[in-house]
């Protein structure tokens, strides 16, 4: 693992990265942190692991982002064992630049800060002469932006500078600090900047305080204290999914459970759009119910996501698996709708050999999938495919044609394609109640899915249902050896593959199908459901 403290060595070696072809193409991962790494952190650098070739930590304790009175000199700096805990995740370089190398350049004079790492001052006569970057008023003026003044224009400039940088293909935050969240995920859009924003679930300790790199200024008997947060926010959740909708209401619950613990300085707690961060009265499908408070001099935050939604069954696993059967079959027997991702890729490839575009002319396809609009509904024969409409044409019967057959996988693997599709099927999920299955299902389109399942087989039990299929089609007979082969090539360009790289989810249900039927499958992953309390 290498350590660069500056611009040029992280540019250097980027650079002969894509000029050697160092598996830089298949993405680079960014998890910008402050340091003080935790199990929180590790979660960020997991995630980054599995989805990138090359994986950049950086290290910056961001001096924009304090405020006069705030903890900034005493901000905990442990470099060498964050150092070791990145080298053991795997991570390929850190990236620790001081404030000067981050254009910063300390001169003294009125309200200068010491960064406390080089010793050079940081002033706030040189940070009024910045170039930042000032996310939308109205996301910065609540939550903690109504204390923190001018600590998410920090935020934002930073990680502004940290992703132009590196140019990473994705950056990963925790959803602990939501608000920094939603804001980043604001200035990406609307700057568009060419990157993905990976949102990584909150960590807790057994207690439920979220970790985080200031819990280490509380003593043991604040850190049981501080369990009270998520005891609060839990107590607002239970009474949301039994049937509250009021914020002042739910806010009431939260601040009844928080005067327990007398020593709990409440600074704020509230009811907001977890996209937009406008103030809710009433959460009718999602919103954030967020708070922080201060114990003694530790001020910490925590929030908890309430959604109004029909559940999400995830299920991912290798070629060969069953999964579309299963899915179509999980999908009838809880009455949930069956999201066939593989008909849109269809439905799009379609589109594109009706339109004359040559396959290769990725520009003018992503130009159309773009402006496509794609509708599924499940058909009133429970066997029956899910019937397709693209550009109000239904094209059920077209997309299975050999012409589009033959063409799918190329038009599948296209970057532009992939990500307008995901988008589209996001939406599908926002009211939730679908069974999707794919590859990256749990991972990357629906990582908050509420029931994820991994359904697998060995090669030989694959192997051996591809050739009864073929067989069935009057297709060609291959021996099972070679089938065998095939599989286990498969299986390796699905899992290195730059776009939709097969993943299980971390927190999936891993299913072996060995032996079983597609009915037994389908009872199994129908009784998790239930047993889940879906």
């Amino acid at each position: 693992m290498l350590v660069f403290t500056t611009v040029a060595a992280l540019h250097c070696y980027l650079r002969i990265g894509q000029l050697e072809g160092d598996g830089i193409e298949q993405g680079v991962g960014l998890v910008p942190t402050m340091g003080a790494l935790h199990a929180g952190h590790l979660t960020l650098l997991g995630r980054a692991r599995q989805q990138n070739s090359i994986v950049i930590v950086s290290i910056f304790v961001n001096p924009l982002q304090f405020g006069p009175s705030e903890d900034f000199q005493k901000y905990p700096r442990q470099l060498e064992p964050d150092r070791q805990l990145c080298e053991k995740a795997g991570v390929d370089a850190i990236f620790v630049p001081t404030a000067e190398e981050m254009g910063m350049n300390g001169n003294g004079g009125v309200g200068e800060r010491g960064n406390g790492k080089t010793g050079e001052n940081f002033s706030l006569s040189t940070q009024e002469a910045l170039t930042q970057v000032v996310p939308p008023e109205s996301m910065t003026s609540v939550l903690c932006g109504r204390s923190r003044v001018g600590h998410f224009q920090g935020v934002a400039t930073i990680v502004t500078k940290l992703l132009n940088l590196v140019q990473p293909t994705r950056a990963y935050f925790g959803q602990k600090d939501a608000q920094q969240l939603a804001i980043i995920r604001r200035l990406v859009a609307d700057l568009n900047l060419p990157v993905e924003i990976v949102a990584c679930p909150t960590v807790r300790e057994s207690s439920g305080l979220a970790l985080s790199s200031r819990n280490q200024y509380l003593t043991a008997q604040e850190k049981e204290e501080a369990s009270v947060l998520y005891r609060s926010l839990r107590q607002a959740e239970r009474a949301f999914l039994a049937g509250e909708r009021s914020s002042a209401e739910l806010i009431a619950l939260v601040k009844l459970e928080l005067a327990m613990v007398p020593t709990i300085e409440l600074e704020y707690v509230e009811s907001v759009d977890p996209t937009t961060l406008i103030p809710l009265d009433k959460i009718e499908e999602v919103g954030l119910l967020a708070l922080a408070a201060r114990l003694g001099s530790t001020r910490l935050i925590d929030n908890i996501l309430l959604r109004n939604r029909q559940p999400i069954v995830a299920i991912d696993g290798p070629a060969g698996a069953g999964k579309s059967t299963v899915a179509r079959q999980v999908a009838q027997a809880l009455g949930l709708l069956y999201l066939d991702t593989g008909a849109m890729y269809r439905a799009v490839t379609w589109l594109v050999l009706q339109s004359d575009i040559p396959i290769e002319d990725e520009p003018s396809i992503a130009e159309m999938v773009c402006k496509c609009e794609i509708i599924l509904r499940m058909s009133d024969e429970p066997q029956a495919p899910v019937r397709v409409w693209i550009n109000s044409q239904e094209v059920t019967q077209a997309i299975r044609s050999l012409e589009v057959t033959s063409q799918v996988s190329a038009i599948a693997a296209q970057l532009s394609v992939r990500q307008e599709l995901v988008k589209q099927q996001q939406l599908w999920g926002e009211k939730g109640g679908i069974v999707v299955e794919g590859r990256d299902i749990g991972t990357h389109v629906f990582p908050d899915a509420e029931l994820k399942i991994f359904l697998t087989a060995s090669v030989h039990e694959r192997a051996k249902r591809r050739q009864q299929e073929l067989k069935n089609q009057g297709e060609a007979d291959l021996s099972l050896e070679q089938m065998e082969q095939n599989l286990v090539l498969r299986d390796w360009k699905d899992s290195n593959r730059d776009v939709a790289p097969l993943q299980k989810a971390p927190d999936s249900i891993e299913i072996l199908t060995d032996g079983l039927s597609i009915a037994e499958v389908t009872d199994r992953i129908v009784s998790l459901y239930k047993e889940e309390g879906l």
